[in-house]
């Protein structure tokens, strides 16, 4: 008898240990393609690289097309080779470890954003008062009027300097992003009422931080549990009951949302994100901020957010059913 339920629970461990696999080597794989989908992305918009569809089509793959698809492949292969050698990594660790990622380029994010919000309208506010050319010499003034050079040469450094710093930083910043946001929308309301001054680079700005603090805190709202749900049944769930429907709904409702913004705007080179990032797109306003083609982009930093933190949800949601120790306490949390 006694030798039966051994069996029978070593038979259980080994049902547990394959089920921890197999979840974590899908979670794995689907970021390994969302990161070979945008290495991908990049080849085909800025090197003219084919893309994978010519490989479904008779006769027509090339070199290319073939290693952008062999990518895919290798991209599998170092997820499940990482899953294999990290066996006793934990559904919620992996979870964590995911999270973490997100959170740190969601930061990374914010502070370029507010980089670029800050340098971009000191310099439209000299360009339009024809102070530029005084402090940055005429032939610089003309290069700073061209959206290509301001982004490759101004936004591009701003943005890596929003990664070193948010290696160094530990919060996101939403408050202070906010009270930014208030802030230049009551110079607005000052200027035009007192002094009766207002230009087109001051409502850009407030467009600019306002889609960024919607679009980049979406991640972090569905980490912290933040979003709008619809608690009909919900609430009187079990726990296990629960991580079942945040599973499923990681999967069919979160990922397949998120996916869709990422093939639809990136799924070609003439695509709705994909164009404005390539041509440095501005407004018709010509002394507003530069920034028209960076909005564009917040719509690729949320859904590829939101896409690695349903992962990470899945991930949790899989621990919550299965009982797992360790569950995140979401009112121990410090506030950013």
């Amino acid at each position: 008898m006694l030798g039966a339920m051994v069996v029978a629970q070593e038979s259980t461990a080994n049902i547990s240990n394959v089920t921890t696999f197999w979840v974590r080597a899908v979670s794995w794989a689907m970021l390994a393609v969302l990161a070979v989908f945008l290495v991908n992305n990049y080849l085909v918009t800025t090197k003219d690289w084919p893309g994978i569809l010519p490989v479904f089509q008779v006769g027509a793959a090339g070199s290319l097309a073939w290693s952008q698809f062999a990518l895919y492949l290798v991209g599998l292969v170092v997820a499940v080779a990482y899953v294999a050698t990290s066996r006793n990594q934990t559904l919620r660790a992996d979870s964590g470890l995911i999270s973490d990622a997100n959170i740190f380029l969601i930061r990374a994010c914010f502070w370029a954003v507010l980089l670029i919000g800050v340098v971009d309208m000191v310099i439209s506010f000299l360009r339009v008062e024809g102070l530029l050319t005084a402090v940055a010499g005429e032939e610089m003034t003309k290069k700073l009027s061209r959206p290509e050079y301001r982004g490759t040469y101004v936004h591009m450094p701003l943005m890596a300097a929003g990664v070193v710093i948010a290696a160094f930083s530990r919060t996101l910043g939403f408050v202070w992003l906010t009270l930014l946001i208030v802030v230049a929308e009551l110079a607005i309301v000052i200027t035009r009422f007192v002094f009766s001054y207002e230009q087109a680079f001051m409502g850009d700005l407030v467009r600019f931080w306002y889609g960024a603090l919607f679009l980049f805190a979406s991640a972090y709202t569905l980490l912290e549990e933040g979003h709008v749900r619809v608690d009909v049944f919900y609430t009187n769930f079990a726990a296990k009951k629960k991580g079942l429907v945040n599973a499923f709904g990681s999967i069919l409702l979160g990922l397949s949302f998120s996916w869709t913004i990422i093939l639809i705007g990136m799924g070609s080179k003439s695509a709705m994100i994909n164009m404005p990032l390539a041509k440095f797109e501005v407004s018709q306003s010509g002394y507003g901020l530069y920034v028209k083609y960076l909005l564009a982009g917040f719509l690729a930093v949320f859904a590829i957010t939101m896409a690695i933190q349903f992962v990470s949800y899945f991930l949790a949601a899989v621990a919550d059913y299965r009982d797992e120790p360790g569950k995140r306490q979401l009112e121990s949390l410090p506030t950013h």
